[in-house]
């Protein structure tokens, strides 16, 4: 994988605070390839990533989509959206890292909390 996303679940999201550090060991994230997510942007998926509601680097920076060079900060409220958004581009593709995205958002939603994504 020449570049990768990380995604991850953060147990307790800090109002305020600047998520500016690369740890994704810390929210036991999963690796994507860079080209899937390249994917995720582009076609029918890219105008509905586009309206995932999310955050850049703290909650008070209100964004869309997920911050490709940065790192994005995903409400519970937004999940269901993104879950669908994953689950129809694997329906096309058939992958395997997105099966895990998918289990990985499952699992923020039963437990109601935040993720966080790691861009390039």
């Amino acid at each position: 994988m020449p570049y990768v996303h990380e995604f991850g679940i953060v147990d307790c999201i800090e109002k305020n605070k600047e998520y500016i550090y690369y740890e994704p060991e810390k929210y036991d994230c999963i690796i994507m390839d860079g080209d899937l997510i390249d994917e995720l942007s582009t076609k029918e998926f890219g105008k509905k990533i586009d309206t995932l509601k999310t955050f850049a680097h703290n909650t008070n920076r209100p964004y869309n989509n997920l911050s490709y060079f940065g790192i994005t900060l995903i409400p519970p409220s937004s999940h269901a959206h993104f879950l669908n958004i994953v689950r129809e581009a694997n329906d096309d593709y058939k992958s395997e890292q997105l099966e895990n995205l998918i289990k990985k958002i499952d699992e923020a939603i039963k437990e109601n909390k935040w993720m966080i994504h790691f861009g390039v």
